[in-house]
């Protein structure tokens, strides 16, 4: 797997995520697809599209400070540093986020198959 595609993937959910945009990230993200928030808590893909969806989660930006990569081996994956406006369940902060994504292929696109989300 490329960088630049790696890049493509983790940007477009970034954008994706800032839209609202649920049908975006349903393509791009594995049905098994899990999101671990900072808290430790595992969320399915489907639950997570579904706090979009009602409001529970929004995200109004989302700016990349640092990303690295590591796109070789079997489990591809991007680590990148973000400061992430965000209302998360009703409180509304700016968060220092480590977001780190696995890839996998899927057929034969290119999917993220589970993002760690953690402080910086």
């Amino acid at each position: 797997m490329s960088d630049k595609v790696m890049g493509t993937l983790y940007d477009t959910m970034c954008e994706a995520m800032v839209a609202g945009d649920i049908a975006t990230l349903d393509s791009i993200l594995a049905d098994g697809f899990t999101l671990t928030h900072m808290t430790g808590y595992v969320q399915s893909k489907t639950e997570w599209l579904d706090a979009i969806a009602s409001g529970q989660m929004q995200y109004h930006r989302m700016e990349t400070v640092q990303a690295s990569s590591t796109p070789e081996g079997a489990a591809p994956a991007l680590t990148a540093r973000t400061l992430t406006d965000a209302t998360i369940w009703g409180s509304r902060a700016t968060w220092r986020l480590t977001l780190r994504s696995w890839f996998e292929v899927r057929d034969t696109e290119w999917v993220i198959t589970r993002t760690v989300a953690s402080t910086w």
